[in-house]
């Protein structure tokens, strides 16, 4: 009597249609979020071929069981030396692909669970660097506002700070992605193409509506062009800012203890708002954040600046009474 054949799922059909079908098509996935997902199926299919001896259009879905999944993710931490995050990030991928093939191969949903099950490695999270007032205005005033150059960055410092846009969506603004009259905001498309819109101060207003008459231009122009004309790169802003952090530092010292970057912008703008009294929820939308709980970073920084100014003040004296319970409380409280 010959033995019960078990019925496989082919592995490759069904990460070809996740990438085109899913990613691309329903889900407009990023070029980012796309290839951040194919670096990690990449390293997955090798370790595969590695540990099962199988190429990668032999593998089949069983073959990706937890157990395996879990190898890989420990074999990620021990002999790529990935951190808890990037850790998490590999495994938030492989859950995506496995939540679409939930519904492509619903009799498989006891394999499927069972992967989708496997948690997130807990990480340390350190406080953000952000700046304070003094801190804020040294580096304003650090761009040299005589030259065109000067004018350029003093406007985008002010706008970043401001509006915690991310430096991808900062470089990327163009003159039909402002309002500058009633209600005056920038547009922008974010993290997983959403658009969102943020408002501007009166100052902001003002020195981005001189900025923009002197820059000139069309609708589909960067408002932040560099030397040739063209769109401002990431290392150039990066390098640009570390210049005007140099300068600021003669002016206000404490520059000196910390690493600024764009992204230290970014923090700046959500604790304005937070030490504003603006309420969680709402920085979350300022920001473009998926949840409100991800603005819990900046309670803890703002929490731990607020201690450090109690510890500053004076101890109060009065001598502590300890109470002491009676016999009764106490053998209540053992009989409990």
């Amino acid at each position: 009597m010959g033995g019960v054949i078990m019925k496989t799922t082919s592995l490759s059909p069904l990460l070809q249609s996740f990438f085109t079908d899913r990613l691309m098509t329903q889900r407009h996935a990023s070029p980012h979020t796309i290839a951040s997902y194919r670096d990690t199926f990449r390293l997955l299919l090798l370790f595969a071929k590695a540990q099962l001896k199988k190429l990668p259009w032999q593998l089949t879905l069983e073959d990706l069981d937890a157990p395996f999944i879990g190898a890989f993710l420990d074999q990620l931490e021990k002999h790529r030396h990935n951190n808890p995050r990037s850790r998490n990030l590999r495994l938030a991928a492989i859950r995506s692909f496995f939540q679409y093939v939930s519904f492509q191969q619903p009799d498989l949903s006891g394999h499927i669970q069972r992967v989708l099950a496997i948690p997130n490695k807990r990480q340390d999270r350190s406080l953000i660097d952000f700046l304070t007032h003094p801190e804020i205005e040294a580096l304003l005033a650090a761009p040299d506002q005589t030259t065109w150059s000067g004018r350029r960055d003093h406007v985008l410092l002010r706008l970043a700070i401001q509006t915690g846009l991310r430096l991808s969506e900062i470089i990327s603004l163009r003159y039909a992605d402002v309002q500058l009259g009633q209600a005056a905001h920038v547009r922008c498309h974010g993290k997983g193409r959403k658009e969102r819109c943020t408002p501007l101060t009166k100052q902001t207003v003002t020195t981005l509506e001189a900025w923009l008459h002197e820059r000139g231009g069309s609708a589909d122009d960067v408002i932040f062009p560099n030397a040739r004309g063209g769109s401002l790169s990431p290392d150039g802003v990066q390098y640009m800012l570390a210049n005007h952090v140099a300068v600021a530092q003669q002016s206000c010292p404490s520059l000196k203890n910390k690493r600024v970057s764009p992204h230290v912008l970014r923090h700046t703008a959500a604790m304005e708002l937070l030490q504003a009294g603006v309420n969680r929820s709402v920085i979350a939308l300022w920001l473009g954040h998926e949840s409100p709980e991800t603005t819990q970073v900046y309670l803890d920084a703002n929490l731990t600046l607020k201690e450090k100014a109690l510890a500053k003040i004076a101890p109060l004296h009065g001598k502590l009474k300890r109470y002491r319970p009676g016999d009764a409380l106490l053998n209540f409280l053992r009989a409990l």
